[in-house]
């Protein structure tokens, strides 16, 4: 996979940094650590799982100090083992200390997405159905976790509301009912954005089918084979996306019903940040 532009991820990096060495810098390094000295530091996995956030810890070191020499080992999108080297980071000592902490937040953040989303995928091998992730991120950060979904082997959903037309129940209710509301989407929507509607009942599935303009449906919180039965009303004429209570263990039966999509939004927003550690 190409990775982003470094230009892209720089501000979320930079802003970290500047949080984290505060208004006088690393006191505890400049205290202890004597002018010059040099050092190999190793990023290491302690668990297992899948790779993600190399780009942004090897972007960290860099902004740090761009003399050191920074060695992904492990690249994103990969797997590892516990005790596996995922990156080398040679030259000054203080440099590589100062940088630790912060390649190491976003390293075993996204590591941990990447896992997450990897054991999501496993559970559709053998199906049509794509996981995908939602806008539940962490505010300020969802171009990285968005990546690391990537990297996980599943698909991004929305980056924000720009993106695309996604009629919601609020919107339903507000608008007045799922004929206004597509109806409304249709008038305003140009030849490159697209139109997904939530429903909850085959009804109110019927009335989509019917009234027409959607690209795409959301199966919101539907029972497995009440699923089953709106793939089988769709007949392929709607993308067709299952969300709501999405636990892992319900993964498998959701994609053997034939959706598209799956979307979780715990991929982001309950992941476990993967154990990760920067050896001297």
């Amino acid at each position: 996979m190409t990775p982003l532009p470094d230009l892209i991820i720089e501000p979320l990096v930079r802003a970290a940094l500047i949080e984290d060495l505060g208004t006088y810098g690393d006191v505890t390094t400049r205290a202890v650590i004597p002018a010059g000295t040099r050092y190999t530091a190793r990023l290491n996995a302690r668990a297992a799982g899948r790779v993600s956030g190399m780009q942004v810890a090897a972007l960290a070191f860099r902004l740090v100090d761009p003399a050191l020499t920074v060695t992904t080992k492990v690249p994103d999108g990969a797997g590892c083992a516990a005790g596996d080297v995922l990156m080398e980071i040679a030259g000054d000592a203080a440099s590589i200390l100062m940088g630790e902490r912060v390649a190491l937040n976003f390293a075993g953040r996204l590591s941990g997405i990447a896992s997450q989303t990897a054991d999501f995928v496993a559970e559709t091998r053998g199906t049509r159905s794509r996981i995908t992730c939602t806008r539940k991120t962490t505010p300020g950060l969802r171009l990285v976790e968005k990546q690391a979904v990537l990297h996980g082997g599943g698909f991004n959903h929305r980056f924000s509301l720009s993106d695309a037309i996604l009629i919601k129940d609020n919107h339903i209710a507000a608008a007045g009912g799922i004929a206004p509301a597509l109806t409304a989407a249709k008038a305003s929507a140009s030849h490159m954005m697209r139109v997904e509607i939530e429903v909850d009942r085959l009804d109110q599935l019927a009335e989509v089918l019917k009234v027409g303009g959607a690209d795409a449906v959301l199966l919101d919180n539907m029972e497995t084979q009440t699923l089953s039965e709106a793939v089988r009303m769709v007949a392929g004429r709607l993308i067709t996306e299952a969300s709501g209570n999405m636990a892992l263990g319900r993964i498998a039966e959701v994609a053997a019903t034939g959706v598209d999509y799956i979307s979780v939004g715990a991929l982001t927003h309950s992941a476990r940040t993967l154990d990760l550690g920067l050896d001297f």
